[in-house]
């Protein structure tokens, strides 16, 4: 049986790292030299997409999808979420008002997350811990969604690790790692 989980959020905020980190497979990569104002902040960005495979036994299989995270390509995200299970966004908490990013991304890919599970990550919080991951909770209240919000180091298989099993529990609580 296989599964298929999608990162999202802006640039900057750790999908393409997270995916790298979990999967069991070198992970598919779609960077290319940031030309824009991403520029500023990174030498590359995801144009088009990341992909990375998490066994979990059994045969059981999660396909991780990353979304790019600049807007004008969007047209990425609706096609990347089609049979999709899950979302997890990733939201930088060093960027400007990563709140309203967090309502962003919830807004962007509402119709998907009423369908389907979603959990939230929060980067960089070890740098800027304001704001706290009640803020993110209150937010996400307010948008009607009630999710899991997690601090996460992108770059820590475990930290990923926690966050993905809270999304697999979320579909079907009998599936472990």
């Amino acid at each position: 049986m296989e599964h298929k989980i999608i990162f999202t959020g802006p640039v900057g905020a750790g999908k393409t790292t997270a995916i790298g980190s979990i999967s069991d497979i070198p992970v598919v990569s779609t960077e290319s030299k940031a030309s824009d104002e991403v520029a500023k902040q990174k030498a590359t960005t995801t144009v088009a997409m990341d992909y990375g495979v998490m066994k979990l036994g059994e045969g059981l299989k999660v396909h991780l999808y990353g979304t790019p995270g600049q807007e004008r390509f969007r047209f990425m995200w609706d096609i990347l979420t089609i049979g999709g299970l899950g979302i997890v966004v990733l939201v930088d908490n060093d960027r400007e008002d990563p709140l309203a990013d967090l309502e962003f991304y919830v807004r962007a890919f509402e119709t998907f997350i009423k369908k389907n599970a979603l959990v939230v990550g929060v980067t960089r919080m070890d740098t800027k811990p304001r704001p706290g991951l009640y803020s993110y909770h209150t937010r996400l209240s307010e948008l009607g969604i009630q999710a899991p919000v997690f601090e996460v180091d992108a770059r820590e298989r475990t930290d990923v690790s926690i966050m993905l099993q809270a999304l697999l529990a979320m579909l079907d609580p009998g599936a472990q790692r």
